[in-house]
């Protein structure tokens, strides 16, 4: 069992886990949050959705169960992706923190190693005003015996002394284990292994490289258990799939523009998106559709991206913290050097922005969750969405190595 916390990244490494476990061969079962268009997404059994039987036989014998305690969404819905994993006699869990750590329903399994891929400022209010905070929160998830697996270079010392604390072996990234580029290829050294010739990872941006290393030295901790060979590793990395993690849709006809999908709600996550945009340039302007949550840092997350946008449309976001396009437009209008339109939802922001669009343009719809899955949702019904382009459903589960 593996458990992934971590301010930005976790999504990521945990997509990089369950990749290269399943491309060994191994049922995998991930559970995630949130969601882009369909609550299932959250709870994957071996590379398919949870079934909708699946899902409410969990459901019935959690309300069974629990008699007069009373359970969050979320507490609700780590305890059935439980469930689901016990009953699908899976090879191995990989879960994802929801927030935090310390006090997060899925800490209250224990798990062979714990990943902490970075620590940011999000959820002050619930995490702590500063980055030792936010770091002491996400080390709770650390076990005695158990490695505590660290994911970025520039991390809070208090997560690494939470860990001798505990009596958690470290693994840092830079020290115990590394990545290097070589030409069209990397190298990942670990404890264990010394991988040599790796591709890419599919999934574009620099930070990959960090978080598919990530991934790699938290498998070496369960390798006496499942073995995984290089040939699975290597093929974990070329398959691995993300939605809206600086998702790429190319255009669906020679006259359209290209679409670019990222999740980025904090300030941190939007220079990651800043310096993916400066690193694959376009032969026309960047446009953007923003919208973030009322309770996001939107002015910090706007200033990452300023001199990378050419225009911007200001969407509203939906639901009890969401924030209007116009309130949005007039925080960041002095911010971001460019034109700033607002628009009163997500589908009429991605509507302007490709009325605007030439060819060569492309689209930049990022800031939350909530923003990247009704945008899907636009581009699909306006045929703008290509073959492959979105979430695997209906994906069938390959057959289980015996």
């Amino acid at each position: 069992m593996i458990t992934v916390a971590g301010t930005n990244g976790k999504g990521s490494v945990s997509a990089h886990c369950a990749a290269i476990i399943g491309a060994a061969h191994l049922r995998a079962g991930t559970f995630t949050s949130p969601h882009l268009r369909d609550y299932r997404e959250r709870i994957r059994v071996h590379d398919r959705l949870v079934s909708a039987e699946e899902l409410v036989s969990a459901f019935e014998r959690i309300e069974k169960a629990r008699g007069g305690v009373s359970l969050t969404f979320f507490e609700f819905n780590t305890l059935a992706a439980l469930l689901v994993f016990e009953a699908a006699k899976l090879d191995a869990w990989v879960l994802e923190i929801g927030m935090g750590g310390r006090l997060d329903a899925v800490n209250v399994v224990d798990p062979d190693v714990a990943v902490v891929v970075s620590i940011g400022f999000d959820h002050q209010e619930y995490l702590g005003a500063t980055l030792e905070a936010i770091g002491r929160e996400k080390a709770g998830i650390f076990r005695r015996g158990r490695a505590a697996v660290l994911g970025n270079r520039e991390m809070p010392e208090v997560v690494a002394q939470i860990a001798r604390e505990v009596g958690a072996p470290l693994k840092r990234l830079g020290t115990e284990y590394d990545y290097t580029r070589e030409d069209a290829t990397w190298r990942f050294r670990g404890s264990r292994w010394n991988l040599s010739g790796l591709p890419p990872p599919s999934l574009t941006g620099e930070a990959q490289y960090a978080n598919a290393a990530t991934a790699i030295a938290a498998l070496e901790e369960i390798d006496a258990r499942l073995p995984i060979s290089a040939a699975a590793v290597a093929r974990g990395l070329r398959e691995v799939k993300l939605v809206a993690r600086f998702q790429v849709i190319a255009p669906s006809a020679p006259a359209s523009p290209t679409w670019i999908l990222d999740v980025a709600h904090n300030p941190a996550a939007a220079r990651v998106l800043a310096r993916n945009l400066r690193d694959h340039p376009s032969g026309g302007r960047t446009l953007a559709v923003y919208g973030i949550l009322a309770d996001k840092d939107a002015l910090a997350v706007a200033a990452e991206l300023r001199g990378c946008i050419d225009a911007w449309w200001c969407v509203t976001t939906e639901g009890d913290r969401g924030r209007s396009g116009a309130s949005l437009a007039r925080t960041i209008a002095e911010q971001v050097a460019a034109p700033v339109e607002a628009a009163t939802s997500i589908p009429a922001g991605c509507a302007a922005a490709l009325a605007k669009a030439k060819p060569h343009d492309r689209i930049v719809v990022f800031g939350s969750f909530h923003v990247a899955g009704p945008a899907l949702d636009w581009l699909e019904a306006n045929d703008l969405l290509p073959p492959g382009a979105l979430p695997e459903y209906t994906a069938a589960p390959r057959t289980p190595h015996i």
